[in-house]
């Protein structure tokens, strides 16, 4: 009969009380979730366990081995190491020597940032049969797009792929923000969440702003375009922020209407110098495009940008003008 401890080898990746757990990678809100992940599963299963959360520095030789000692009171004992990479030579081995062997009743996280410092503990904890959770850093913005996606699911919430995207472009590519902003919106809005409540939640992100109205008019949304405008200019956006943003859309919308057809989005990214979830989104906008379009959106949006830099009376009837002018562009098929 297979001992209680070969047993516990056994478990699937998913178990959250697996004797070793490895969070590999350098993206700190997915290690401390990993991380949380096992503690809220070590609690449910034995609210008086004894958790341990240490960095490197803290252990030294015999810590572990101290720690994971059987207790009188045999409570629960989860024990995370973080920056595991960064342990001393002696407390590496330690851990070595744990790993074929690990305590009943404990857990060993171990968060390990996955280069090349280190390998070999990450390793050895591998090949004992550690459960192991990937903490990578994310790095492109389809990846961020689609964590928004994931955490508005983890929440119970109908968000719009155009939602998603929007915030990222507003918030940034911290993640702790993004699952913040996600958190903020999924208790304070009812309903689906789109791109529109986005908008009026980051009032403040004067790039997300310009490149919102930017995005209604190339679309051909004429009073969208405008109501964001509106609302962009009136919250402090600097006019020749969303005459440059205009003219970034417009251009993008040339430059793919242009492009060999049936190209591949990786392709055309390189080719044309922009990420492929930008492709595949000025792609969908171009579809009611022309050629003829193209130009008139051009000079309107060049007599904008003059307007604004004081070659016009009425800065803001030129950015209407223009915005206008552009979304009729866009419908001239």
């Amino acid at each position: 009969m297979a001992s209680t401890r070969e047993s516990r080898k056994k478990q699937p990746a998913d178990d959250l009380l697996a004797p070793v757990t490895l969070a590999v990678g350098q993206e700190e809100l997915l290690v401390d979730r990993a991380v949380q992940q096992v503690v809220k599963a070590a609690k449910e299963s034995d609210p008086e366990t004894d958790v341990r959360d240490l960095q490197a520095s803290d252990v030294s030789p015999g810590t572990l081995a101290e720690l994971t000692s059987p207790s009188l009171f045999a409570e629960r004992k989860v024990i995370v190491v973080r920056a595991a990479q960064d342990l001393a030579a002696d407390s590496i081995k330690d851990v070595k020597a744990y790993l074929p062997s690990p305590a009943e009743e404990v857990v060993l996280v171990l968060a390990h940032a996955g280069g090349a410092k280190g390998k070999g503990l990450l390793e050895a904890a591998r090949k004992a049969g550690a459960r192991e959770v990937a903490c990578a850093k994310v790095t492109k913005p389809a990846e961020r797009v689609q964590f928004v996606r994931g955490e508005f699911r983890t929440l119970g919430r109908s968000a719009t792929p155009e939602a998603s995207q929007a915030l990222v472009d507003a918030v940034g590519s911290d993640l702790r923000e993004l699952a913040s902003a996600c958190a903020q919106l999924a208790a304070d809005v009812e309903g689906t969440i789109d791109d529109a409540v986005v908008g009026r939640y980051y009032t403040g992100r004067a790039e997300a702003s310009s490149f919102t109205v930017a995005d209604r008019a190339v679309e051909g949304k004429a009073a969208e375009a405008l109501e964001t405008l509106r609302w962009a200019v009136n919250t402090g956006v600097a006019p020749v922020m969303i005459t440059s943003a205009l003219a970034q859309g417009v251009r993008a919308i040339g430059k793919i209407a242009s492009a060999p057809r049936g190209a591949r989005p990786g392709d055309l990214a390189r080719e044309l110098g922009m990420p492929p979830w930008k492709v595949d989104r000025v792609r969908q906008q171009s579809r009611t495009w022309t050629p003829d379009g193209v130009a008139v959106a051009l000079r309107a949006v060049a007599e904008a940008d003059a307007a604004v830099k004081g070659g016009g009376r009425d800065p803001e009837y030129a950015l209407e003008k223009a915005v206008v002018t552009v979304a009729q562009a866009a419908r001239a098929r």
